[in-house]
């Protein structure tokens, strides 16, 4: 490894500078294996994330230790061309009184792929710029590169070729998986299922969709009136086709509907509707599954070599609480996955439980429909202004004039989530969002609103990641929550059902016609089970949640069994790590082994 001994000590309001002889440093220590003493470049307490580029794995490194064998296995991969990104240069970022922090983005070349990169870069005693936080990431393989920009099809043929097959035909071919099976199955059309299969559809990947519904987007225009994404659309972008600039900042559940059988259409993707999986056994043998498929009625067999699950994180199997006297109740008894408008609603009781997104949700709409909600809190939830969280935590990322989607996306995804300076900016983001909304909060406070800050006062974020619930991003309904809009019962549980209506634990009744049970679902694995049976779903270890590098577990990432993958995770997620994901299955299906770092 050449180690610069001589580096002068660099000006940070020339960041550029800085960053060319920092990557200068970086690439040589990679090429060297870091054999002898441990790089000038990364600081002994660094955090090294890598996509798959040096771990053939989502890995978040954290120190010296952890690092050496990541630089180790790095000598064989015949880095070179590294370059900093021209799409954006090396910037110095605002810290306040901290000490100066650059951030750069770089490019670089490995043997089986392209590599993508950021690094944030801070001196330490002696002035010497090293890496606090690194980010690589696989960002394309050799011989697969996606066919987008300046590699798109033509689309027309060669000058004098006779043509007795046209588009279209080959289009049919495709869908309808006429001369070959599918080498990727994907259960659901939804936006991850249909990312994914976009991300493989430019990888030349012979992919096919399977859908339920009778229409791609009907998971969404089937849900209730009010349903609006929670989430900007600077940050729901879907891969390779972004909303026009038209679009509403918060998406109706209608438009977004349309939008993924627009996107599906404009992408060519393979899509059957109308269709159930009826059984699957794979045959490690032959590396392929045995897919056994309900279209409407006809069925089909294929062998696919991969089959990914992606009907939504949550799962499709309800979680409901085993609440005694059920079946002596009167009304009408429901899940939230079961929930529609319905305006026969109106002026009677409802009660629903649960205050997360959809509970919130939930009450809003039947509050709109002229019912008397009531909603019943189990545990303290975190809530933020839709407006607040967007101009704290979104904006300054995802907004109407930042960088680009991509960029974005590489920056967000270079911040390892155990880091206590992520951690630490984190809580500082949630406190102020907190003081931004403190006459709301402190509304519902007055009403007896159980609020909290997440855990550890890291807000949605951590719940998100952990629980996949826990939180509501207010689009209208805490307003009236705290005015008595709609009605509130905080610190009480239910104990059981009579005839007509619900009895808390201080003995209160509450009169219900409705009781919606917004208590979430048991998870994608449960999915799993009961689609793809026993077999496969006890080899898949715990689904979501974090690992202790804080990774997300078994999502994106080899599930425990062979040629079975899971997707999900809201759109900003999907549309960020589907692409690992379908870098993992291009790299199988053409034989290649990523590294591998314990």
């Amino acid at each position: 490894m050449t180690t610069r001994l001589d580096t002068p000590r660099l000006d940070p309001a020339r960041p550029a500078e800085v960053a060319e002889r920092w990557l200068a440093d970086f690439a040589d220590a990679l090429r060297s294996g870091s054999a002898g003493d441990y790089p000038d470049a990364l600081a002994t307490d660094a955090w090294w994330r890598d996509l798959l580029a040096f771990t053939g794995d989502l890995r978040s490194l954290h120190g010296e230790s952890a690092i050496r064998p990541l630089l180790t296995g790095a000598a064989d991969l015949e880095v070179r061309d590294e370059a900093l990104d021209s799409s954006a240069p090396p910037v110095l970022l605002p810290t306040g009184d901290g000490p100066p922090v650059i951030q750069l983005l770089f490019r670089l070349t490995v043997r089986f792929g392209q590599v993508r990169g950021v690094a944030r870069l801070t001196p330490d005693e002696t002035d010497r710029w090293r890496a606090t936080a690194v980010l690589t990431a696989l960002d394309s393989l050799v011989g697969a590169e996606p066919a987008v920009g300046e590699r798109r099809p033509i689309g027309a043929p060669e000058p004098g070729e006779r043509v007795t097959t046209h588009w279209g035909d080959h289009r049919r071919l495709a869908n309808e998986c006429t001369d070959r099976d599918p080498d990727v199955l994907v259960i659901g059309a939804g936006h991850s299922g249909l990312g994914l299969a976009a991300y493989l559809g430019a990888m030349n990947v012979h992919t096919l969709v399977v859908e339920r519904n009778e229409r791609v987007g009907d998971n969404w225009r089937n849900r209730y009136d009010s349903l609006v994404l929670h989430d900007p659309v600077w940050s729901n972008h879907l891969p390779m086709m972004p909303f026009p600039r038209t679009w509403p900042v918060f998406t109706p559940k209608d438009k977004m509907g349309d939008w993924l059988e627009i996107y599906s259409r404009a992408l060519e993707l393979n899509v059957w509707t109308r269709t159930e999986l009826v059984s699957a056994s794979y045959d490690p043998a032959k590396e392929r599954w045995d897919v056994l498929l309900d279209r409407g009625g006809e069925r089909r067999v294929l062998h696919p070599r991969h089959v990914v699950l992606a009907t939504g994180l949550s799962g499709t199997e309800p979680l409901v609480p085993d609440i005694p006297g059920s079946e002596e109740f009167a009304g009408e008894l429901l899940h939230s996955g079961r929930y529609t408008t319905d305006p026969r609603r109106s002026g009677r009781n409802v009660v629903v439980i649960g205050t997360g997104n959809s509970g919130h949700d939930i009450a809003q709409d039947l509050y709109n429909t002229g019912a008397n909600v009531t909603l019943v809190q189990r545990g303290p939830t975190y809530v933020v202004g839709g407006t607040t969280v967007v101009d704290v935590m979104l904006k300054p990322a995802y907004g109407e004039d930042t960088a680009p989607t991509e960029i974005a996306d590489l920056v967000g995804a270079s911040f390892a989530r155990r880091d206590e300076g992520f951690v630490d900016g984190l809580r500082t983001a949630v406190a102020a969002m907190a003081d931004i909304d403190r006459d709301l909060l402190d509304a519902l406070s007055a009403r007896g609103f159980r609020h909290s800050l997440g855990d550890g006062g890291t807000g949605a974020m951590n719940l998100f990641l952990t629980r996949n619930g826990g939180y509501y991003i207010d689009v209208g309904a805490s307003r009236l929550v705290a005015d008595g809009s709609i009605g509130l019962v905080a610190g009480k549980t239910v104990e059981r059902f009579v005839p007509e209506g619900v009895v808390m634990s201080d003995g209160t009744v509450l009169p219900a016609d409705t009781v919606v049970f917004a208590t979430g679902f048991r998870g994608i694995l449960d999915t799993a089970r009961r689609v793809l049976g026993d077999a496969v779903a006890d080899l898949c270890g715990p689904v979501w949640g974090l690992d202790d590098e804080g990774e997300i577990r078994s999502v994106w990432r080899r599930s425990g069994h062979d040629g079975f993958w899971f997707s999900g995770g809201n759109l900003t997620f999907a549309r960020i790590y589907n692409k690992y994901l379908a870098l993992q299955i291009r790299a199988d299906l053409d034989g290649l082994d990523l590294p591998s770092v314990p």
